[in-house]
């Protein structure tokens, strides 16, 4: 979100913290591990300290710090509880690791993501994928299930993914992003497997057999323990529409003419510590859970919140500028998005880039009636600049490792299975540019270049 209090004082060098925070993510594991892994907090505060001190003692704006604090509150609690519940369950999968069957699990994953969200599929489907694949896993393995599981595949409703919820929250009808997002979806996934089958055919692996826990091989081709964590899942996922946008009984704290309410975050996390401390001992040790990779997400994501509301507000400042409003098409938000989604998180950028694309009609994004006007195509061509930014911000979130939050958790879990992760560059160079992004130019070639 935008505020107009700040973009027109703000210098562009305020953006060098949050670039030193990419800069840090993308190479201290790979030239300076050690040290990263015990400072990476120390340096994530410190930088956070010095955008938020800026805000608030220099541009004395204490609003845009709370709101990108709630946005953060809000994006972790649900990535916690989906995180811990999942943990709890064991889906074995006693069948061969054969090309077939891991395309088909992954877009198993694909569609599971539009139920429980692309970090609620990750953390279910991602150990057992592992598991299937013992003694043959490699690296694209990991990366094409960041594809097409913790990104691609939620993009078509709200719950999938952050970005699609929050514009459901803003006035975006529940069931438009299946209706506008289902051609592209399905262009992606069916690139992607393609290319996912071919590297996996051509993986010369000797050891081809699935090596499931003997604890749960009971000889059947498909077991789950811990399903009662399941219920778990259910009442995280019906919480996330306690939103006072959209039940107006739900309490809320109302601060500079938004609503927030912490109900269903505290809901979250209750269900997320029963479930843990009632979770199968055993089932646990089979997953091998711990708190390192959601507290490795934890602290990333409050430096990537923090650091980078002056990149947005720049973004936004210039999209709403007559330069930046003489550019906005369905190409430009769809390429704009993409690329800020690839480097910022993609939820705000979702909304900095719908809130410009609106600006620019004379539509104010904090008005739930002109978003759903937007989304119902009452302004000019504003259907088409919908489906760009939606797509792109859901797509291109796979990209980096810091696109999406169930990116760095799905790396983090692949790492302690011992499988040796690229390093955020090598990611983009030997995976996400050759083969992710010539997908995506195809999507916008066919859906919107030339229309």
């Amino acid at each position: 979100m935008m505020t107009a209090i700040v973009q027109p004082t703000l210098p562009f060098w305020m953006i060098l913290p949050f670039i030193a925070l990419l800069l840090m993510i993308a190479t201290g594991p790979l030239f300076y591990e050690r040290y990263w892994e015990k400072n990476y907090p120390k340096i994530v505060g410190l930088l956070a300290s010095i955008v938020v001190g800026y805000y608030v003692f220099i541009l004395h704006n204490v609003h845009k710090p709370m709101e990108a604090l709630a946005e953060y509150i809000q994006f972790m609690a649900l990535i916690a509880a989906l995180y811990i519940i999942s943990g709890g369950i064991v889906i074995e999968i006693n069948k061969k690791a054969t090309p077939w069957a891991n395309v088909t699990l992954l877009l198993t994953g694909a569609l599971i993501a539009n139920l429980v969200g692309t970090t609620g599929a990750s953390m279910l489907l991602i150990r057992p994928y592992i598991r299937l694949n013992k003694g043959r896993i490699k690296p694209y393995h990991i990366v094409f299930f960041i594809f097409m599981v913790s990104n691609v595949g939620g993009a078509l409703t709200p719950i999938g993914d952050p970005p699609l919820f929050l514009g459901f929250l803003k006035g975006v009808p529940f069931f438009w992003t299946f209706l506008h997002n289902i051609g592209p979806w399905w262009v992606v996934l069916l690139l992607l497997s393609g290319i996912f089958y071919v590297f996996d055919t051509r993986n010369s692996s000797t050891n081809n057999e699935a090596e499931a826990p003997t604890h749960y091989n009971h000889g059947v081709a498909f077991r789950i323990a811990g399903s009662k964590n399941f219920i778990g899942l259910a009442v995280v996922i019906a919480a996330v529409f306690l939103d006072p946008n959209i039940c107006s009984w739900v309490p809320a704290l109302h601060y500079h003419g938004h609503a927030f309410s912490f109900l269903r975050e505290m809901i979250m996390l209750g269900v997320a510590f029963v479930c843990y401390r009632c979770a199968n001992k055993q089932v646990l040790a089979d997953n091998q859970f711990n708190f390192e990779p959601i507290k490795e997400v934890a602290f990333i994501f409050i430096g990537i919140f923090s650091t980078m509301m002056p990149a947005l507000a720049l973004v936004g400042d210039f999209a709403q500028c007559e330069l930046g409003k003489a550019h906005i098409t369905p190409n430009t938000l769809y390429w704009s998005t993409g690329m800020l989604s690839s480097f910022l998180d993609n939820a705000p950028t979702y909304l900095n880039c719908l809130a410009a694309s609106m600006a620019s009609h004379g539509g104010n994004i904090m008005n739930i009636a002109d978003v759903h006007a937007y989304a119902m195509g009452n302004f000019p061509d504003s259907i088409l600049h919908l489906e760009a930014i939606a797509t792109a911000s859901v797509f291109f979130g796979a990209m980096t490792y810091i696109g999406n939050g169930p990116n760095f958790m799905v790396r983090a879990i692949a790492e302690q299975a011992g499988i040796h992760m690229p390093s955020f560059f090598v990611y983009m160079i030997r995976f996400s540019i050759p083969f992710l992004l010539p997908a995506l130019i195809i999507v916008w070639l066919v859906f919107f270049a030339f229309i």
